[in-house]
């Protein structure tokens, strides 16, 4: 079995209005020595927003923003920005977060060339009801009924006249093109879905559509084992490894003293990651300590970003949907396990 030092708690929330409830789940990425953090800053109300932190090596701040960096602007993300994660594919960053307008979540997106200015490209993941994404699946397939479950219960629900659309959240891009093509991860619950496209004008009504109906062959990764049993979901962007995709992701157990968040890992293929290598048949860690098993939801470790330090992975994760933190492994040790654990034909 790996084994997992935790590193401790990186940043906690201050008194600072748009960081007063929470800080958590950040967007990571490493440009030399310096590492940039994206988190969710979460103030009164549940009202997020996206603050900035700068990092000399893995744990050090050498500084951080005392106003959010990316605020919510249009009526989609009103109640919020959440869960960022990013990526520079080519000369161009990509940030991804879940729009949260007070009902409805949706996988966003928004581009930089500087890491300071970003400009908003609006909702990339699909907006439907529940019930036309059931209707579409079911043209070719039965509906695993664990979609039913945790989606059928929005049917029934409006807001001013109109239907509440099916969420879809960790919408998280691929940190290159593959055979030319853009890649992103993101869930609808409960499985972990795969789409690629040459250009992101290619994601229109009409595209979901033919997806949905296809929906069987754009799931990467199904629940496989206790500790993601009730569902999983993407968590930091791919890492490219010569053993493959490295996915660090979170699975959720339903246990009677609630659900438990656990960061797993997972390999895909390089050149076509709808196909998986290999995967850990147990989490990579799991909520133990105080900042992780009690906070503003308890039990929670929920990574959304990496960065490898003298062939060592730091993984920057959520804990307890409060505070941010940081475990680490070697790489290589990591790579060597998922290997012992290839996936089965």
């Amino acid at each position: 079995m790996i084994q997992i030092r935790k590193e401790g708690l990186l940043l906690k929330k201050t008194e600072l209005s748009f960081e007063n409830e929470g800080v958590l789940n950040p967007g990571i990425i490493a440009e030399g020595r310096h590492i940039h953090i994206f988190y969710r800053a979460v103030s009164k109300g549940n009202f997020s927003s996206i603050g900035y932190c700068l990092l000399d090596g893995p744990m050090t701040i050498v500084q951080r923003r005392q106003e959010p960096l990316v605020v919510p602007e249009f009526p989609y993300e009103a109640h919020g920005i959440e869960d960022p994660r990013i990526v520079k594919i080519e000369n161009l960053y990509y940030l991804t977060y879940t729009a949260y307008d007070g009902v409805n979540a949706h996988g966003a997106l928004a581009v930089s060339e500087d890491l300071l200015h970003f400009e908003k490209k609006g909702i990339i993941t699909p907006q439907t009801t529940f019930e036309h994404f059931r209707s579409l699946v079911e043209r070719k397939a039965i509906i695993d009924t664990k979609y039913i479950k945790y989606n059928e219960h929005i049917v029934t629900r409006e807001r001013d006249g109109d239907a509440v659309l099916l969420w879809d959240k960790n919408l998280i891009f691929f940190p290159r093109r593959i055979g030319g093509k853009l890649y992103f991860l993101h869930r609808i619950k409960p499985d972990m879905q795969l789409t690629c496209v040459y250009s992101l004008d290619e994601l229109t009504p009409g595209f979901w559509e033919g997806y949905f109906q296809d929906l069987n062959d754009h799931i990467v990764m199904k629940s496989r084992y206790a500790h993601e049993s009730a569902y999983l979901g993407g968590g930091a962007p791919p890492v490219e490894t010569p053993a493959g995709w490295l996915l660090i992701y979170h699975g959720v157990e339903d246990t009677p003293k609630g659900y438990i968040y656990s960061a797993c890992a997972a390999l895909l293929d390089l050149e076509d990651p709808q196909l998986e290598i290999a995967r850990l048949p147990y989490p990579l860690f799991f909520p133990q300590e105080p900042w992780e098993l009690e906070g503003e939801v308890n039990n929670v470790c929920f990574p959304t970003g990496t960065a490898i330090r003298d062939d060592r992975l730091y993984i920057y994760y959520g804990a307890a949907d409060e505070q941010i933190a940081v475990a680490s492994v070697p790489l290589q040790a990591l790579l060597d396990e998922l290997l012992l654990n290839k996936k089965i034909i």
